[in-house]
C-alpha cells in the first residue's frame, strides 16, 4: 500500500494550494481518508477527513473554519485537499492517511508528506 502527498509548495498569504493524495495497493472506496500536518515544534494536528465510499461525511479542525475542502475521486483513487485563504500559520508538512471502514478511528496506512509554506 502506498499513499503519496504532492502539491504542496510556498504561497502567499491568502493563497491557495489544492493537495492532492494519490493511493495504490488497496481498495480505496473502502477507506476514510484524513489529511494531517505537523508543524516545527507542534503536535500532529487533524485537518480533515472524508468517510469511505462516497464521501458523504466530511470533517474539518477547528481551525479550518471553512477555508479547506476535502474530496476524493474513487475512481482515480485519489482525495484532495483544496486550501483556501491560508496564513502563515498554515505552515507544516501535511500527511494524507487511510482508516479502514470497519475502524475508522484507526489510520493504518499514511503516505510521505507534502510541505506547504505561507509567506507572511
Amino acid at each position: 500500500v502506498q499513499l503519496q502527498a504532492s502539491g504542496g509548495g510556498l504561497v502567499q498569504t491568502g493563497g491557495s494550494l489544492r493537495l492532492s493524495c494519490a493511493a495504490s495497493g488497496l481498495a480505496f472506496s473502502d477507506y476514510k481518508i484524513g489529511w494531517f500536518r505537523l508543524a516545527p515544534g507542534k503536535e500532529r494536528e487533524f485537518v480533515a477527513s472524508i468517510s469511505w465510499g462516497g464521501g458523504v461525511n466530511t470533517d474539518y479542525g477547528e481551525f479550518v473554519k471553512g477555508r479547506f475542502t476535502i474530496s476524493r475521486n474513487n475512481a482515480e483513487s485519489t482525495a484532495h485537499l483544496q486550501m483556501n485563504s491560508l496564513k502563515p500559520e498554515d505552515t507544516a508538512v501535511y500527511y494524507c492517511a487511510a482508516a479502514r471502514f470497519r475502524t475508522p478511528t484507526s489510520y493504518s496506512y499514511w503516505g510521505r508528506g507534502t510541505l506547504v509554506t505561507v509567506s507572511s
